[in-house]
């Protein structure tokens, strides 16, 4: 042990130096905790997606277009990744300028084993965003499930991959202007959720309802498949919030437990409205209310506390529930599977909680307890909201046009419709009894 009376100016200006180099040191270190972690997140959240919303998905449509979805969600996981390789990572992570990053790391230039982001291998957190980008445009099949053209599907995911989730991916977590500004998004709430339910309901407006909607029923087809994929939607979701920490930590473990608390808050909340309307609570309700919860929360994830957690999940059953009835009963808009109500509102309501509940001036329900005032911090969740909304209409609205002229029009013909997509895009049955 060090005599402290003994030690001289030169011996402490030493010490300074020497503790800021093992500092510097260390934090290109590698962490093999952090690094597990983030690799044991990757997979959950790839796990949300194949098959989780993919048999979420297609329990929710109409049998003769099951394998439809489940091919959408594949192919979509298969494209969105050579896109990540190409040109998506680069354009969304590296430097750039505040609106979109630039070109440098095309075709993973530059990154190899030994290549670090903070203390994990830059592989680990280039694949673990990755599976982010894989997610985002799966949602929006929802939007035009049973009617959209399969190569009309592979375009949008190139081109929304590239013009419209990596820049805006870029703003919020990639050093742009929204990140400047202060906004916050621990998990997606903006990149993820508002995207894709507002590109799920321009598609809706643009592909048009399907044959006979609203007059026709068309329930579910399989809500067992339904059931099974949502259960593994909730597991892969403690990856999605927990894992964007990026290391094995308390912001982590925090994460998990307020996202477990408002999918649980939501789900039951659903199920209670559904109960005190039509006199029973439906297995659709509870698992749609799940997905509400965990959509809600996900922006707010690594900034509240368990009790805002609650409170978020709860608002989130309520606000989508009628969010959902309103677009279908009033405004008669065909988003099959309820992406923008669900993923888009509740996007959007978790995105301005964050603002109330992350501030240190609600000390019951803050994670952090994060300086500023709730008035300012919700200005800058707000101003997020509106570019972000706005910016995806635009952008998929664009998308969509150009993907018309390129093949030949978004939309199966009416005969198509009938006889499925299964037949008809890929000449196979999902039940063959």
């Amino acid at each position: 042990m060090l005599n402290v009376q003994r030690i001289t100016k030169a011996t402490l200006t030493g010490l300074a130096t020497l503790s800021l180099s093992m500092a510097a040191v260390a934090q290109d270190e590698l962490s093999g905790a952090n690094t597990a972690w983030i690799m044991t997140a990757t997979a959950l959240v790839l796990f949300m997606t194949l098959p989780g919303l993919a048999l979420f998905y297609s329990g929710l449509v109409r049998s003769k277009n099951v394998l439809s979805v489940l091919m959408q969600c594949f192919s979509i996981a298969c494209v969105a990744s050579i896109v990540w390789f190409v040109a998506g990572y680069s354009l969304a992570f590296s430097e750039g300028n505040n609106f979109i990053g630039d070109l440098s790391q095309m075709f993973l230039a530059n990154v190899g084993e030994d290549s670090m982001s903070g203390d994990i291998p830059e592989s680990v957190f280039l694949m673990f965003q990755m599976t982010f980008a894989i997610i985002t445009p799966a949602l929006v099949v929802g939007g035009f499930a049973e009617r959209m053209k399969f190569s009309a599907v592979m375009w949008f995911t190139v081109l929304w991959l590239l013009f419209v989730y990596a820049p805006v991916c870029h703003w919020v977590w990639g050093g742009g202007w929204l990140s400047d500004r202060g906004a916050l998004d621990f998990a997606g709430g903006i990149v993820v959720h508002i995207t894709a339910g507002v590109a799920a309901l321009v598609a809706a407006l643009m592909v048009g309802p399907r044959k006979g909607f609203p007059t026709t029923p068309m329930p579910p087809h399989n809500l067992t498949l339904s059931v099974a994929g949502a259960g593994m939607l909730w597991v892969g979701w403690f990856g999605f919030n927990g894992g964007s920490a990026l290391a094995a930590n308390g912001d982590a473990g925090m994460a998990i437990l307020v996202t477990h608390l408002s999918a649980a808050c939501g789900a039951f909340t659903w199920s209670v409205i559904e109960w005190v309307k039509y006199g029973k609570p439906s297995v659709l309700g509870i698992i749609t209310g799940m997905v509400a919860g965990l959509g809600t929360i996900t922006p707010a994830s690594g900034f509240v506390g368990p009790a805002g957690a609650v409170v978020i999940g709860v608002s989130a059953g309520f606000v989508c529930f009628y969010a959902t009835m309103f677009m279908k009963q009033k405004l008669k808009i065909d988003d099959s599977l309820d992406v923008m109500p669900v993923h888009g509102v509740g996007g959007i309501l978790g995105t301005l909680a964050v603002g109330i509940f992350a501030s240190a001036e609600l000390g019951l329900f803050s994670g952090q307890g994060l300086d500023g005032s709730i008035g300012s911090q919700l200005g800058v969740q707000a101003t997020g909201v509106i570019a972000t909304v706005a910016y995806t209409a635009v952008a998929t609205f664009v998308i969509f046009k150009v993907i018309g002229l390129l093949t030949g029009g978004i939309r199966v013909d009416e005969d198509d419709e009938s006889q499925g997509l299964d037949i008809v895009a890929h000449n196979e049955k999902g039940y063959d009894l």
